[in-house]
């Protein structure tokens, strides 16, 4: 015995054929959804694998300190090239000196650069050779003396740094003269630390002092 057209319960009667059809469309169009919403989300599951795949095979380490500069090496080859006395500052083992090398153009500058340890920012100590007296206020960008301070028995002059942005982050100077030479110690940091380079050179710079 043939079966009559469903009845709907919602609608109380059987479907007409364009309702059928509707709701056969409508039920393929929610599987089709179902389907690329599974697809998208095993696509995302893949992707995160590889990453967490990639993130543990990638050997990683910590990255390897600076490696300090050799001060007195690179002096003796400095005082050998120029046949002249260069001066190696004496300063704690904790500094880290990360440069030391012939710098400028019209006044040729032994120069070392240090990361003091006690103190934030850097330190150089330059010796400016056969450098005229207008050097360290070019090397300053401008700055002039504001009186002076005594180190280790050398007098040293102390430069006034208002702006130290447009003095090339400079806070803080002090500058001698050592023979033919100009000594000048600068750098952001404090002047307690430049008081500390001072010391460690005070010995070479008397003997240049002395012509020695």
């Amino acid at each position: 015995m043939a079966k009559g057209p469903r009845v709907v319960a919602e609608l109380g009667r059987p479907e007409t054929p364009e309702e059928t059809a509707a709701r056969k469309a409508a039920f393929s169009a929610a599987y089709r959804s179902s389907q690329n919403t599974r697809n998208l989300i095993a696509a995302l599951l893949a992707t995160l694998a590889v990453v967490v795949v990639i993130v543990f095979a990638v050997p990683r380490g910590e990255v390897p300190p600076a490696k300090a500069v050799d001060v007195a090496a690179v002096a003796k080859t400095i005082a050998s090239s120029e046949d002249r006395t260069v001066i190696v500052p004496e300063v704690p083992d904790t500094w880290l000196a990360n440069s030391a090398t012939l710098e400028g153009d019209s006044v040729s500058a032994w120069t070392i650069v240090y990361v003091p340890d006690e103190a934030s920012g850097y330190l150089r100590v330059a010796q400016g050779f056969d450098a005229d007296p207008s050097w360290p206020a070019r090397v300053l960008k401008g700055a002039g003396t504001d009186g002076t301070v005594t180190v280790d028995g050398v007098v040293w002059d102390v430069y006034d740094i208002p702006d130290p942005a447009r003095a090339g982050n400079v806070s803080i100077a002090l500058g001698t003269q050592a023979g033919a030479d100009t000594v000048l110690i600068y750098g952001s940091t404090d002047q307690k630390t430049a008081e500390r380079a001072a010391a460690g050179v005070a010995d070479q710079i008397r003997a240049l002092q002395n012509g020695s």
